[in-house]
């Protein structure tokens, strides 16, 4: 009984192939939509104003703290700011990019080399948003009453962070997974 219990969870990496395959393809077509919204556009200002790899991709980057809509709020002067900023356009875009990186992923057995391409692309994204640690202060529980700020205290932005190493293994799993399709396709011809 006990080595049939294992024998089937040993089995199970297939299916956890799939799992992760159709978690990537979830998250990046669900976030990659919320980029079209005005409040996940807003979500984003702290990590693209604060790398110095993105920063270019908005008009004043460093005056983005004094016009920071909170989630569910929308003061009109800070909407207007953000769209001289490049704000929404931005979002637009990498909206667009997760959209299309999720199709990508999602087609591997139609289109195994741009299904590949599309997980080393989110591999190297993820890369990039994980540099946000580093570079958005706003990452980090912040120092005001409490006694617990800065590394290691983590803040809502910073916990959204972290959790993308996970997706850096992922992505690592959908292109390893792929490039063997591919490689066993061009052996056998089928």
């Amino acid at each position: 009984m006990k080595t049939s219990i294992i024998n089937t969870i040993a089995g199970l990496d297939q299916l956890g192939k799939k799992a992760v395959r159709f978690g990537i393809v979830v998250v990046f077509l669900w976030i990659g939509g919320l980029k079209f919204f005005t409040y996940e556009a807003d979500g984003v200002v702290p990590f693209v104003a604060n790398s110095p790899v993105m920063s270019f991709f908005y008009s004043h980057p460093t005056e983005y703290k004094k016009h920071m809509n909170k989630e569910g709020e929308l003061i009109a002067a800070n909407h207007q700011w953000n769209i001289e900023n490049n704000t929404y356009g931005f979002s637009t875009g990498l909206g667009i990019m997760l959209v299309t990186l999720a199709v990508l992923v999602a087609l591997y057995k139609v289109a195994p080399i741009p299904s590949m391409i599309g997980s080393a692309l989110i591999f190297i994204m993820t890369l990039g948003t994980l540099s946000f640690l580093i570079t958005t202060p706003e990452s980090w529980v912040p120092h005001l009453t409490d006694n617990q700020w800065g590394f290691p205290y983590l803040s809502g932005r910073g916990r959204l962070v972290i959790k993308d190493i996970v997706i850096l293994g992922a992505a690592i799993i959908t292109m390893s997974e792929t490039a063997q399709l591919y490689l066993k396709r061009k052996t056998t011809g089928k």
